[in-house]
């Protein structure tokens, strides 16, 4: 459930809050006050695409931000996966959008990216826009909302859509054209032999690396060996001389008092560490190899290995595996033809189980598209709309015919008059006829999940349904039909609703009103809720216009009177 939106200078809106209800939210206003913009601003923090356009002239950026009451653990499970913490019920949405282009998200108060927000999306909210009716019945639109009704997803179905594919890509690469075969072959083998002579070993160019400095250095690092070891110990002058004779006068002080003695302990450890450093010095001066041979040895490896880095990798790892990949594939082009007759196999079996698949979820979709259609004309008689309403099913289980979603196309089939045959939707419907189908299926559609539990409804009031001006193209006592439908969404969801029809405002639980006036030179969009008396004078106002009469406003009375 929404609890609340905030947004900040985005159009023409500079400052709003607006904190939502349970049951069905209307919101009215005049055409241009701004209604849909704060769907959009909903949609943004929802994940779909944002534009610089939309920050308030004068303003650096716009944020939008809201809170959610999810059930459910749906969205529970997103923010683990993605690693945002939860410290209470609610969830925070937050977005900016800035001038330059760039934008951040937060979710909880932490940094998140707008995938995140499309990840949780269906969690919280499904915003059912004023242009749906232009895309809601094209082909892929059909099946989802067949699949939603009947709880269908899926995935498993593109997984062995995905393994049949990549059988299918294997088996092109090995029947390439002969020429570019043989030219490729050439190729793989001049890489691989390359690799294999230069017998190259598992970070030889660090440790190679690391010995080249130490060559290059020899002569000042003997230096400094043995300048350690003759100042330390080796000279008439060094720190163990130095301390030797200090400790023999801390002995003589010692005799007469006795706190020196724990200072003499301290200096025989010190000469006993300057002793091990000493000969540690002069160890590694001895160890040291200033062999100019090996240094040119050393330089012509890493010049080696090198070439080699730029063509095949960044490092010696990266190349040794970039050969044995060449291994693998010389090994399969070699075994080209027992490999091609496996892979076939393969694909047959892919084939197979992919169809089986794709038959078993078709039989679903039938199964569910007969109870929809069913169920969308009983919604449709709620509607005032005596229409017959069909859902067609075809498809072919030819290989051309196959996608991740299976083979299915369905049209969803009509006749608005009696006698006449049934046609595509899309084609004949009106408007308002439109609009009526949409909420139809929509509303069958979120009862059949909340009766199945398909989206793992555990409770009531699992989502936020958004119509913006769903009502378009209708009136009268339709609009009244369409008001009630609302109302019995809104029994087990939070419904918003945007409507420019008085009969459909007067059901709603709380209604709120956006008006767009002018201040200091500048056009700002504001919202409130109504009390009882405001929602009777708006209700009139939609009935009669800017001017309010008695006539209109005993008519508000009785619509809400009949409609609480």
């Amino acid at each position: 459930m929404l609890l609340e939106l905030r947004i900040e200078n985005y159009a023409v809106i500079d400052h709003l809050v607006v904190e939502f209800a349970p049951g069905l939210n209307l919101l009215t206003g005049e055409t241009g006050a701004g209604k849909s913009i704060l769907i959009d601003a909903l949609s943004l923090l929802l994940g779909t695409k944002s534009s610089f356009e939309v920050v308030r002239h004068g303003a650096e950026k716009a944020v939008l931000s809201c809170v959610f009451f999810p059930e459910g653990n749906g969205a529970e499970k997103i923010l683990d996966e993605n690693g945002i913490e939860s410290d209470s019920e609610e969830l925070i949405l937050k977005r900016e959008i800035s001038l330059n282009g760039k934008g951040r998200v937060w979710v909880n108060n932490q940094p998140a990216t707008v995938a995140v927000l499309r990840q949780l999306a269906p969690e919280l909210a499904a915003i059912h826009a004023q242009n749906e009716t232009a895309t809601a019945f094209d082909a892929a639109s059909r099946l989802k909302h067949i699949d939603s009704f009947a709880g269908i997803a899926p995935r498993a179905l593109q997984a062995e859509y995905d393994a049949w594919r990549e059988l299918q890509a294997k088996i092109a690469d090995l029947e390439r054209d002969e020429q570019d075969r043989l030219r490729l072959l050439d190729l793989w083998k001049f890489q691989h032999q390359e690799i294999s002579e230069a017998r190259l070993k598992s970070e030889e160019d660090v440790s190679l690396a690391n010995e080249k400095r130490l060559l290059a250095n020899a002569e000042k690092l003997y230096a400094a060996a043995i300048s350690v070891y003759d100042v330390l110990y080796e000279s008439s002058e060094s720190a163990l001389s130095a301390l030797r004779q200090g400790s023999k006068h801390l002995e003589e002080l010692g005799r007469f008092e006795p706190k020196f003695s724990e200072a003499l302990t301290l200096l025989k450890s010190a000469q006993a560490d300057i002793t091990d450093i000493s000969e540690t010095a002069r160890d590694y001066a001895q160890k040291i190899d200033a062999s100019p041979e090996r240094l040119a040895e050393v330089e012509d490896r890493l010049a080696l290995i090198y070439r080699l880095k730029r063509k095949y990798g960044s490092s010696a790892d990266e190349v040794i595996a970039f050969g044995e990949d060449l291994r693998r594939k010389l090994e399969d082009f070699e075994n080209r033809d027992e490999i091609l007759k496996e892979l076939r196999k393969e694909l047959a079996v892919a084939a197979s189980t992919y169809k089986k698949a794709a038959h078993d979820l078709s039989r679903r979709r039938t199964t569910a598209a007969r109870q929809l259609e069913k169920l969308v004309a009983a919604q449709l008689l709620d509607l005032v709309m005596k229409v017959r309403f069909q859902i067609a099913i075809s498809g072919g289980d030819d290989e051309p015919t196959w996608s991740p979603s299976g083979f299915d196309h369905p049209d969803f089939l009509v006749a608005t008059n009696a006698g006449e045959p049934l046609k595509p939707l899309e084609e004949i419907a009106s408007g308002g006829e439109l609009s009526r189908i949409i909420l139809a299926l929509k509303t069958t559609i979120e009862e059949g999940q909340r009766a199945s539990g398909s989206r793992r409804r555990i409770s009531q009031r699992q989502r936020t349904l958004v119509f913006d001006e769903i009502d378009t193209g209708i009136g009268g006592r339709v609009a009244e039909a369409v008001g009630k439908k609302l109302k019995s969404l809104a029994e087990d969801n939070q419904v918003l609703c945007i409507t420019h029809l008085p009969q459909i405002a007067s059901f709603a639980d709380r209604h709120f009103v956006i008006e767009k006036r002018e201040s200091a030179g500048r056009a700002k969009t504001s919202i409130r809720a109504l009390s009882e008396k405001e929602r009777a004078e708006e209700i009139a106002r939609m009935l009669s216009g800017a001017t309010l009469t008695s006539a209109s406003l005993e008519h508000a009375e009785q619509l809400l009177k009949a409609n609480a």
